[in-house]
């Protein structure tokens, strides 16, 4: 009886991970995007959709916590403690170059970003922060960088390769390459 159980759970995770993969999606190339218009892009059904999101703020909310445990995930896989402050904001650079979709829709939809849980500074923020100031004090990084302007630069540079992968159609091997050699020059001390 128990295997049934996990089998409707793993069932009901991948229909869930299916709708917010596909609101990802669909709302990052049309904002105002219905749960029907959703539905129809996970190939779900819209009274499935409302089982699981009965409103659009419930997905929308989903779609916020969930972007936040990416990103986490991705900051702890790129090992920030590890090796030079470049070479760790390289590897995070690249686990968030796999995430372009979740932060094209950041960027689509501004107002997700002003939500409660994206105002405060959490365990990811600091060790950003963290490694842009171990660097400056071991002398990898440029020290009269504020790392506040840093910071902006790697979102810019990170968000310039997911335009050229999306928009200009570069390769996504080349576009991450360029965001890492833009990053190392920036970085650079001297």
């Amino acid at each position: 009886m128990s295997e049934g159980v996990v089998t409707e759970t793993g069932v009901r995770a991948r229909t869930r991970r299916a709708i917010l993969d596909a609101a990802i999606e669909t709302l990052t190339k049309q904002p105002s995007a219905t749960l029907a218009d959703i539905a129809a892009a996970a190939n779900v059904g819209r009274t499935t959709v409302h089982r699981y999101f009965p409103e659009r703020s419930d997905l929308i909310d989903a779609v916020s916590f969930d972007a936040l445990d990416k990103i986490s995930q991705g900051t702890k896989r790129a090992r920030l403690d590890e090796g030079s402050a470049p070479a760790a904001l390289a590897r995070l650079c690249q686990e968030y170059f796999e995430f372009g979709d979740i932060f094209q829709l950041l960027f689509t939809m501004p107002d997700l970003v002003t939500r409660p849980e994206w105002q405060e500074e959490n365990e990811d923020d600091r060790a950003l922060l963290g490694v842009v100031e171990r660097g400056q004090r071991e002398g990898t990084i440029d020290p009269a960088m504020p790392k506040e302007w840093l910071l902006q630069l790697l979102w810019s540079l990170l968000y310039t390769a997911w335009e050229m992968a999306r928009e200009k159609k570069t390769p996504k091997h080349e576009a991450l390459g360029l965001c890492l050699r833009s990053l190392e020059k920036v970085l650079a001390v001297g």
